[in-house]
């Protein structure tokens, strides 16, 4: 993990076993499924169900200021957090939370790498049912990150535009335009490259090495120089 250009950003099982009882760390499991949180758990993990980082009505990336204050608070996330992010589902949701915080001016979180699986397969301790959550904290937005969001209107600007690029993260059959998986149209944005973002991740849902992903980034022309829009 050492290689990595940001090795703050994952922490690993061991990491996260020696520091899980200190205050300052909430630990939040993005949950697909409230049954298997409930059966098992990292010790004093928080449960949130992935559709809260969208907001209520699902209508967007990422759930509008007052809702998404709210909803970090809920979970005891506040502005002297250290927020450490897992899911069973290769880090793709809790990755997103992740984002969602950057978003939101709150850097101080981390992907446990390997997520769920990582932890179990040292035999750590679980836990099972719900934690009753401290939430006597406040999350204040002063600022939001648009930096790292992208839209139509700057996807349009991309298109041809030799300093960007645009990343097609989604599945195969999803970019050549056989599943729709319900949009209303198929296909891709023209001139985008296409790597699905489960190839970036190992069997056992730890990241690929820095040498494997700089590999598989170069293989479709993503490169420290271009801006990227990734959907």
């Amino acid at each position: 993990m050492n290689e990595y250009v940001r090795r703050d950003l994952l922490v690993d099982a061991l990491w996260l076993s020696d520091h899980l009882t200190e205050d300052s760390v909430r630990v939040i499991e993005m949950a697909q499924d409230d049954e298997q949180f409930l059966q098992g758990h990292i010790p004093g993990a928080v449960l949130s169900p992935t559709w809260q980082i969208k907001g209520s009505k699902n209508t967007r990336l990422v759930a509008p200021p007052p809702e998404a204050k709210n909803w970090f608070e809920s979970v005891g996330i506040g502005d002297d957090t250290l927020v450490v992010a897992y899911d069973r589902f290769s880090s793709r949701d809790a990755a997103r939370l992740w984002w969602v915080l950057n978003y939101y001016g709150h850097s101080n979180v981390k992907i446990l790498d390997g997520g769920w699986n990582s932890w179990t397969s040292l035999q750590l301790p679980v836990e099972s049912g719900l934690k009753v959550v401290d939430n006597d904290v406040t999350f204040t937005i002063n600022s939001i990150n648009d930096s790292i969001i992208s839209n139509v209107e700057k996807l349009k600007e991309a298109i041809g535009d030799e300093n960007s690029l645009i990343w097609d993260v989604r599945s195969d059959d999803e970019f050549m335009g056989i599943n729709s998986r319900g949009n209303a149209r198929v296909g891709h944005v023209p001139g985008a490259v296409h790597l699905e973002w489960t190839h970036l991740v190992n069997e056992d849902s730890t990241f690929k090495s820095p040498q494997e992903l700089s590999m598989l980034l170069a293989s479709v022309g993503i490169t420290h120089e271009k801006r990227i829009h990734i959907y």
